[in-house]
């Protein structure tokens, strides 16, 4: 199976009332040194929490979601290095990062969550973009630049709107490898914004234990308890996955090949239980359920599925308790210039994942139906035909990438 996504958030700074890419200013990222792996971790807890917190926000109504945590506490960490007086102290306490500098943790856990091998792909790219010839304060690039690798790209909002909103999207649609093509829609970018912060992330990676194109066939998909579709939906017998059970909901983590990065799929005993599900997920309680798991032998059916969310997360990073980085004359960025005061407009965010089999999108079999009731012996039947959430972790530091609910997989 072929796991496709791609994410890019961006974090728009405007000025208070009162094409080819342009070459970087301070580009290169430094390798973190002298943090601890206590250090990492409390980073990845804050984040995670964060993660939790963001996803039942996002997850109010009835419909896919997917986002990425890690991508948008990046994105926002950059914009923190600029913060001062209550707007910081609001925005550590939202997005739970550690009373300390968490700059050189943040460093770290980008160098450990980078690929040790060429099994699957992860890119992780980040960017300034600000208005030419404006006096950024040094040390605010010093920071973004050496811990996050993102350059000081200069374009001229003021005069060059539009050829500045283009120039930010075509980086955009480079580092998502053409998946993601008009971040910033028409309208977004204004004369007056000053400083654009970027992050685009990328994932492809196959199943460690692929499935197999001539055992898909379409299912029955619970969409509710009166409402089904159905949908193309891979299995596999007698294979062994680490699982977790409990009353209410089962887990399975599919692992991807070099098995640094794994899928967890957390389903819902009721047809209409992803409500149960969500209202426990915490940082806590997917380290414990993670921790708990035991290796089973199973049958697995899992549909093909896509999704494709978009974002503005002003409002839900206020509601959070980010109220003062988006207030006009309240917000304080006072460490990213003193030219002029400056406040966020805009948090923009979009993902899209695509899962299916590797090169094989028409390999379902139409009108056969799955014998559910084999008589292969396993241990657990692990039969996704509800609505379910997900994640993508690092399977080394526990951080999530990204995270999901799939109610409709059509």
């Amino acid at each position: 199976m072929r796991y496709v996504l791609c994410l890019s958030i961006c974090v728009f700074m405007l000025l208070g009332c009162s094409a080819n890419l342009p070459k970087p200013k301070f580009p290169q990222k430094e390798t973190a040194t002298d943090v601890s792996q206590q250090q990492i971790d409390a980073l990845v807890t804050g984040n995670n929490t964060f993660a939790w917190e963001l996803y039942k926000k996002l997850t109010t109504e009835q419909k896919n979601v997917f986002f990425s945590p890690y991508s948008i506490s990046t994105a926002l960490a950059m914009t923190y290095a600029g913060a001062a007086g209550n707007t910081a102290q609001q925005m550590q306490k939202t997005l739970h990062f550690p009373s300390t500098n968490p700059h050189p943790s943040f460093s770290a856990l980008i160098d450990a969550t980078q690929p040790t091998n060429a099994l699957y792909k992860l890119y992780v790219a980040n960017a300034l973009w600000g208005q030419k010839d404006y006096d950024f304060l040094p040390e605010f690039l010093q920071t973004t630049g050496k811990n996050y690798g993102a350059g000081l790209f200069e374009v001229d909002f003021k005069k060059e709107t539009e050829q500045a909103r283009n120039t930010i999207n075509h980086w955009v649609e480079h580092n998502t490898q053409q998946k993601i093509k008009e971040l910033l829609k028409q309208g977004t970018i204004k004369d007056k914004t000053r400083l654009v912060l970027t992050n685009a992330i990328y994932f492809k990676g196959d199943w460690l234990h692929p499935f197999d194109a001539n055992d898909t066939y379409d299912q029955t998909f619970h969409l509710n308890k009166s409402e089904n579709v159905q949908v193309a939906t891979m299995s596999q017998n007698e294979r062994a996955f680490l699982h977790y059970q409990q009353p209410d909901f089962q887990a399975v983590s599919l692992p991807y090949k070099g098995e640094e990065v794994e899928m967890i799929i957390f389903l819902p005993t009721e047809i209409d239980g992803i409500q149960t599900i969500e209202a426990q997920l915490t940082a806590e309680k997917v380290a414990s359920v993670r921790g708990k798991m035991e290796r089973k032998s199973m049958m697995l059916a899992l549909p093909k599925f896509k999704a494709e969310s978009e974002f503005e997360l002003g409002e839900v990073l206020e509601q959070l308790g980010m109220q003062d980085a988006f207030t006009e004359g309240v917000a304080d960025f006072s460490e990213m210039t003193t030219e002029e005061r400056l406040f966020i407009s805009k948090v923009v965010h979009q993902a899209v994942v695509n899962v299916d089999e590797k090169g094989t999108e028409a390999a379902a079999a139409t009108g056969v139906v799955m014998n559910a009731e084999s008589a292969v012996m396993v241990d657990v039947r692990f039969i996704v035909n509800r609505p379910f959430a997900f994640v993508i972790s690092n399977a080394k530091t526990g951080s999530v990438l990204f995270a999901g609910r799939i109610v409709d997989p059509r």
